[in-house]
């Protein structure tokens, strides 16, 4: 069988087997580990010294091997003897968490930057939401940067309330504090000082607006849409 077929039929199942056998453990199988699989991108963008984006990256893979080596763990955890003290499957949860959401922001983060021709139209259905419901495309602007701001190293992030059923802003501490219930994230910035701080020392506010010249907005766009039919969907 050739390398290329072996590839092409590895899956979420054989990484699950690979994850419980690295760590050692004996269960026949892995019943409930969840597997999330590193994605590549491309940061063309000169604004991130090719030093500080592979940093980046590898800080990215970190996180998702955590997270998979947590939810292996978790497979076997004791949950008969879980509380809220000094309890070992409380600390994998949190962890979990912890490290699922910092894989899947760096994700949107990486998606949603270093677009060298960034443009944005105002008939687009992300500029008409983000005007509607903040009160002007540069309203917008001004509360997601104050956002970037505000966030204790972590991370500013424009999402759709499906609660409230319209989007929002609001700054994430580290990776799971501060995260509102029902939130769809469409637009994403990390601002954890490695973000920035090996080409921009202190100064976030130019780390930001440089990032935010160069948004994606053919990826944004569709994240919109799939927001709006999260939208039809849940609206009663």
């Amino acid at each position: 069988m050739s390398d290329k077929k072996d590839k092409a039929t590895f899956t979420n199942r054989d990484l699950s087997e690979n994850i419980k056998k690295t760590l050692g453990l004996d269960r026949e199988k892995l019943d409930e580990a969840y597997v999330a699989q590193v994605k590549q991108f491309n940061l063309p963008t000169e604004l991130l010294s090719p030093a500080n984006k592979r940093n980046h990256i590898e800080l990215y893979e970190g996180y998702v091997a955590s997270f998979n080596r947590i939810s292996a763990e978790l497979d076997t955890a004791d949950r008969q003897n879980a509380n809220s003290n000094n309890s070992p499957y409380r600390d994998l949860k949190i962890d979990e968490t912890y490290n699922m959401n910092a894989a899947y922001l760096h994700q949107l983060y990486f998606s949603n930057i270093s677009d060298l021709h960034s443009e944005i139209s105002m008939d687009s259905l992300s500029y008409m939401r983000l005007a509607r419901d903040f009160g002007s495309f540069d309203d917008w602007q001004r509360d997601f940067v104050a956002c970037c701001m505000a966030s204790r190293c972590g991370w500013a992030i424009t999402y759709f309330n499906t609660y409230m059923q319209r989007y929002m802003n609001c700054p994430v501490d580290l990776h799971s504090l501060n995260v509102p219930i029902g939130a769809y994230p469409v637009i994403v910035m990390d601002v954890w000082q490695h973000a920035y701080y090996r080409d921009y020392l202190k100064d976030i506010k130019t780390y930001v607006y440089g990032m935010m010249k160069q948004l994606n907005w053919k990826v944004i766009e569709r994240r919109f849409e799939k927001a709006d039919s999260v939208q039809k969907a849940i609206k009663v």
